[in-house]
């Protein structure tokens, strides 16, 4: 059973991990792998509606996509481009990345190689992954300009969507660990962390929501 509490502790992550940013036309889109098609329909739906001349999809496989998509998360969502009526000259694959860090750096050397000039990116992302899609292509892209998308959910339509509550609340918690912890690392740019926000992860973890914490986490209450 999930508290109220909880519910309500989950909706202040889920809003801020969604960087609220205005759509426009960017030199490129990149669509992050995981095991979400609805970042490809997402990046698509974009891409019809003229705000970017261009797909790049990126992404290896990892445990909890091998299966779904063995034949890599990128080559997959060129796939469903392709059935959605994009040309294949208007979408370029980076099948090797493992980690955002990965997607954003990869893509990058994808573009430069291909003589691709980029002054701005349209990333797109799972909804909760937004705040750290950016920050990362913020520190290891500073160059251009980085536009944070996903799919337009309600978080109770996500949670329907993946059909594990519990499993959505841990992803959410995990992260937000990872914008506290990955700036240090060099990882990430450091963002603002709102106190209401850093309370309701301090709540999330001691009620145990936990799965998808890094070993070196120290909550904050």
């Amino acid at each position: 059973m999930i508290s109220a509490q909880a519910w309500a502790d989950t909706r202040r992550l889920w809003d801020y991990h969604q960087m609220g940013h205005t759509l426009r036309p960017c030199s490129v889109a990149i669509g992050l792998g995981s095991h979400d098609l609805g970042v490809a329909e997402t990046a698509v739906d974009l891409y019809k509606r003229g705000m970017a001349p261009l797909l790049v999809f990126t992404g290896a496989t990892s445990p909890t996509t091998r299966e779904r998509m063995p034949r890599g998360e990128a080559v997959h969502y060129r796939e469903r481009a392709l059935e959605l009526g994009v040309s294949d000259s208007a979408v370029l694959v980076e099948p090797r990345a493992r980690n955002t860090g990965e997607n954003i750096r990869f893509s990058r050397e994808l573009l430069e190689e291909a003589g691709i000039a980029v002054s701005s990116v349209l990333l797109i992302s799972k909804p909760y992954e937004e705040r750290r899609a950016y920050a990362t292509a913020r520190k290891l892209w500073p160059s251009v300009e980085i536009v944070s998308a996903s799919s337009p959910m309600t978080l109770e339509g996500y949670v329907d969507s993946i059909g594990n509550a519990r499993l959505v609340i841990d992803m959410l918690v995990g992260a937000l660990q990872r914008l506290l912890i990955y700036p240090a690392q060099g990882f990430m740019i450091s963002q603002d962390v709102p106190d209401d926000v850093l309370q309701a992860y301090g709540r999330l973890c001691h009620e145990g929501f936990t799965s998808r914490l890094l070993v070196t986490d120290q909550p904050s209450a």
